[in-house]
């Protein structure tokens, strides 16, 4: 402020540079930072004006563009692409090509098939080993497999060779102009991560919260303070004890920093159309008038959703009869073994299905997961109990699939099964149609030929509808009035936004699978510029294992000319096409000549899209990926990794073209959820970059833009507790103060978002078994921990237990350690039983009270070690738990 009228010239920090100084200049960020800059200053400056503290015509700074032209300092800029760079003139342009390698999953054969295509480019492959004994391994390992690879140091690298370099390296890459090809440890032998059975009392609805990672620069909510700026973790030392905190930047100068513990406080920011928000100012009153807003407006969508409880609840159905030993036999044929999520879903829709209330329930879970299983096992039940299945889905190509499975599943029983689809004769639909009139027909199969007007059940009893969203606006009227009076169960592998929201606060029940069959490898996924190179080599590579390939490209008018190019390419390859505007007829015998393996490669429009399970078809490529919605692209790479190999998925974009911010955060979601199992992670990341919409077909958009999405949902799912006069579970959040060092250091968990997702993961934990879960994930992952690590979950144990018995505070000074009870816990405890819990411990202990809550004195034993005293604490309170 006044640098107008105080300082002569402006200035900036570039003229304070000594001569010469080399000026690295990350463009695209810089730009973005602007943009904050400029957005922040703005709302600042009408502040300032209103409190009439700023001279007319102030100006602040200089356009940061200007600036970088102007200054004759050595500069190096850095940018992913050099379009969109403006009109800077470069005295030389260096291009870097790299790609990303796969992983080969300990499976040397591909190794060696990849080594031997390096080898014969005249490529220099270096295998980086993370120690001289690994190095030596890692060359054993690979001779066994007649792979000709020699140990270097790194000054001594063989050109044209394999050579192992035994030191760590952090990440593998591919540089074809330098003919040079990288390799780590984490490339070679990399995991599947094992995903553990979660713990029975996890609610389906809390595994979707933990969606969304945080990165330094994101915008996030506080409970009691607003919306800041997440700016990245900082350890700080308080009272002699270390302990991470999360810095939040708010309006201005104002810093938040948030300890760890209170992480649950903290959410990211989501909106609608994914814009940035107004940052609120610390300490000030526009956060509370705005929750405030937002409650009253609640408490109206509130009384909707309980109406639509009340009807859901109200509604007779049809109680079917509990399992009998032909369901069990049934059950039991299925030829392999069931996962864990699989068991718990299907237990969870037969319980719904024995109730009198219709059942409504929503299945999610990865392609492939098996979820059909789930299905077909529901439909048994129904026609055990005398009823009619129909089970919906969008394509007549996964019409013809479905029928297939069920008819293998269901062989040796007494069901009988029909179809209805455009491929059927005339004749074929007359007679099945009579089947389902007079009951003959138990259980159908269809496309949305099914809610035609002349499909009559004579007793219909389950609907099963797969991915419901790829119907239209009249398909999902007509499966409306079928749906209120029968029994609702909707598969999906990437729920809607919507649809999602409404299974969160409980409107519709929710089922997960999230658990992938054995012997499933995460896809490689690759997000790279178009490159005639890359596409013949992927084609080659899916060929020379007898596999086939999808190759995505989405313009009807010109598929003809993609056809002539990939041949010209891959001249070895039989390529077939396939798109939207060929009649039913057509679509099906060419898709019908692919899966029987007349085609190697198959160019298509998005038609693709939805359940074509073709597990020979393991490498995907798909054009102008950043056009396309992150559910989709997420359903399009679902047409591959259906079988055990590896499968392969390449985004492309094109050459010289500037990806939109929104295309750009896609693509590197679609990257950054390649393990298995990550569908409604994308659908809940494709919410937080598409925005959240409108949730419950109501104009809730401002709303949840002056809250964010997640306070918003919870605000929401409060408000109809309280209406439905449900008790608002308030889990008691206690304050644990010991002068103990319980944090993650750095040295130990280096990458700030992984040490987030550990404190975010403990927080959340509800039972020591969870907290031995997370113990066992960081030995697997970074290996034995320090001391401040044991400490950190000796703490989250010890809080688990506290939460439970509703205590406020614990804390130690002086050798004497305070337990402060809620006031809730206080009125239940007697006198009496506090001193009984002291059975259990060597602490003498003395009792106050004040303001209606008791405070427990313990007085730490000379000579006792943190070790015993914490001990006594811990089983201290664990016996109060008995009381409480």
């Amino acid at each position: 402020m006044y640098a107008k009228q105080l300082y002569a010239a402006k200035t900036s920090l570039l003229d304070y540079l000594t001569k010469g100084t080399l000026v690295l200049d990350d463009y695209p960020r810089i730009l973005d930072a602007e943009t904050d800059i400029e957005n922040n200053e703005a709302s600042w400056i009408v502040d300032q004006l209103k409190n009439n503290v700023l001279l007319d015509n102030e100006s602040f700074g200089v356009d940061i563009r200007t600036l970088i032209k102007k200054k004759s300092v050595p500069q190096l800029f850095l940018s992913m692409f050099q379009k969109g760079m403006g009109r800077l003139k470069f005295d030389q342009l260096t291009e870097i090509t790299t790609r990303a390698v796969q992983d080969f999953f300990g499976q040397m054969p591909v190794l060696k098939g990849e080594v031997e295509r390096w080898l014969a480019r005249k490529q220099t492959v270096l295998i980086f080993a993370n120690s001289k004994e690994r190095q030596g391994k890692i060359t054993e390992v690979l001779h066994d497999f007649e792979i000709a690879a020699q140990k270097v140091n790194a000054d001594r690298i063989q050109m044209a060779a394999v050579n192992i370099i035994g030191q760590s390296f952090p990440q593998g890459f591919d540089m074809p102009s330098t003919k040079l090809v990288v390799l780590t440890e984490k490339e070679l032998f990399a995991k599947v991560p094992k995903k553990r059975p979660r713990q029975q009392h996890v609610e389906n609805a809390e595994r979707l919260k933990s969606y969304t990672e945080l990165k330094t620069g994101d915008y996030v909510v506080h409970v009691n303070h607003g919306i800041g700026k997440f700016m990245g973790m900082t350890t700080m030392e308080v009272d002699g004890v270390h302990q991470d905190y999360m810095t939040i930047q708010y309006k201005g100068s104002g810093q938040l920093f948030i300890p760890v513990t209170q992480l649950n406080l903290v959410q990211k920011y989501v909106a609608a159309e994914g814009k940035s928000p107004k940052l609120n100012k610390l300490g000030g009153s526009d956060w509370a008038k705005t929750k405030k807003n937002v409650a009253s407006k609640i408490e109206d969508i509130a009384d909707d959703l309980i109406e639509l409880y009340a009807k859901r609840e109200a509604e007779k159905g049809f109680a079917f009869k509990p399992d009998d030993s032909y369901q069990r036999q049934f059950d039991n044929d299925f030829p392999y073994t069931e996962t864990p999520d699989q068991l718990r879903s299907i237990e969870e829709i037969k319980k719904d299905m024995e109730r009198e209330r219709p059942m409504d329930r929503l299945l999610v879970g990865d392609v492939g997961y098996g979820k059909t299983e789930v299905a077909l096992r529901a439909a048994f039940k129904a026609v055990e109990s005398g009823k009619q299945v129909a089970i919906l889905v969008p394509t007549t190509i996964l019409a013809q699939q479905h029928f297939d499975t069920m008819n293998e599943r269901f062989e040796g029983y007494p069901i009988a099964t029909g179809i209805l689809s455009r491929f059927q004769t005339g004749a074929q639909v007359k007679e099945t149609l009579e089947g389902l009139k007079d009951g003959s027909v138990d259980v159908i199969v269809g496309t949305h030929r099914l809610l035609s007007k002349d499909v009559e059940f004579k007793d219909l009893g389950l609907l099963v509808i797969d991915e419901e969203q790829r119907f239209g606006v009249k398909h999902k009227e007509r499966i409306k009035e079928l749906k209120s009076q029968v029994d609702v169960l909707t598969l999906t592998a990437t729920p809607i936004p919507r649809t999602l929201n409404m299974s969160m606060i409980g409107v519709r029940d929710l089922s997960v699978i999230e658990t992938p069959p054995t012997n499933r490898y995460p896809i490689q996924t690759y997000v790279m510029e178009e490159n005639a190179g890359a596409i013949r080599e992927g084609i080659m590579r899916e060929m020379r294992r007898n596999g086939q390939v999808f190759y995505l490209h989405n313009r009807v008018q010109d598929i003809e000319k993609v056809v002539a190019e990939i041949e010209a390419l891959v001249p070895e390859a039989r390529v077939g096409y396939i798109h939207g505007q060929m009649t039913e007829k057509q679509l099906e015998d060419i898709l019908f000549e692919f899966i029987a393996g007349e085609y190697d490669v198959l160019v298509t429009t998005t038609i693709i899209e939805t359940g074509i399970d073709i597990p020979n078809a393991n490498t995907l490529f798909v054009e102008n990926a950043d056009h396309m919605g992150l559910s989709q692209l997420y359903q399009l790479r679902g047409r591959i990794g259906r079988s055990s190999r590896v499968a392969y998925a390449y985004f492309l974009y094109q050459k010289n073209r500037v990806l939109t911010e929104l295309g750009e955060k896609r693509l590197e979601a679609i990257k950054d959820f390649t393990e298995l199992g990550s569908g409604f992670k994308i659908a809940m990341r494709d919410l937080s970059i598409r925005g959240a919409g409108n949730l419950l077909g109501k104009q809730q958009h401002g709303f949840i833009d002056s809250v964010g999405y997640d306070l918003y949902s919870q605000m929401l799912a409060d408000a109809v507790k309280k209406k439905q006069g449900k008790k608002v579970k308030r889990r008691s959040d206690s304050e644990i103060s010991l002068g103990i060092e319980g944090f993650l250091p750095s040295s130990y968990i280096e990458d700030e978002q992984q040490k987030i997702e550990f404190y975010k993961r403990l927080r959340q934990a509800n039972s020591h078994e969870e907290v031995v879960d997370i113990q066992d994930d960081m030995l697997d992952r970074f290996g034995d921990y320090p001391a401040e690590v044991d400490n950190l979950l000796q703490i989250t144990d010890l809080k688990i237990i506290a939460d439970q018995v509703q205590v406020e505070r614990i804390t130690r000074k002086d050798g004497i350690l305070t337990v402060t009870m809620t006031r809730a816990a206080s009125q239940k405890l007697t006198g009496e039983q506090i001193f009984e819990a002291l059975s259990v411990t060597r602490l003498r202990a003395t009792v106050a009270e004040s303001d209606a809550k008791m405070h427990i004195k313990l007085v730490i034993q000379p000579r006792m070690t943190q070790k015993d005293w914490f001990t006594q604490l811990f089983n201290y309170i664990e016996k109060l738990k008995e009381y409480v």
